[in-house]
């Protein structure tokens, strides 16, 4: 069985134990990565390889004196290799424009 070859992407991040032919994976295609990384949850899978990541995060209201929570959503182009479903924990690095909402490739599934 020949050994794939896997593209170190340099953020610290370990490579997916299995291969897959996506030109738009990091690790196996020819995407490169930069700009933001973000840790979100998964809220929908159901667009052919690219999830919808859910962002929670505090927004101070200087008016009130306190903080409010906010969330945003983030799509992100899923690469075979990671196996990503609903509900999963991941991170996702900054890319260049995949399609009109995709700018963020998913690059570790934490859980």
């Amino acid at each position: 069985m020949a050994k794939v070859k896997v593209r170190d992407i340099g953020l610290g991040v370990p490579a997916p134990k299995t291969a897959c032919n996506d030109k738009h994976c990091p690790f196996h295609g020819n995407l490169s990565v930069r700009g933001r990384l973000i840790t979100g949850t998964v809220v929908s899978d159901k667009m052919d390889k690219t999830v919808v990541i859910a962002r929670n995060y505090s927004f101070y209201v200087k008016k009130y004196e306190r903080y409010e929570r906010r969330r945003s959503k983030i799509s992100a182009h899923a690469p075979p290799c990671l196996d990503i479903k609903m509900g999963d924990e991941v991170k996702i690095a900054e890319c260049r424009p995949l399609s009109k909402t995709v700018s963020f490739v998913v690059i570790q599934k934490l859980t």
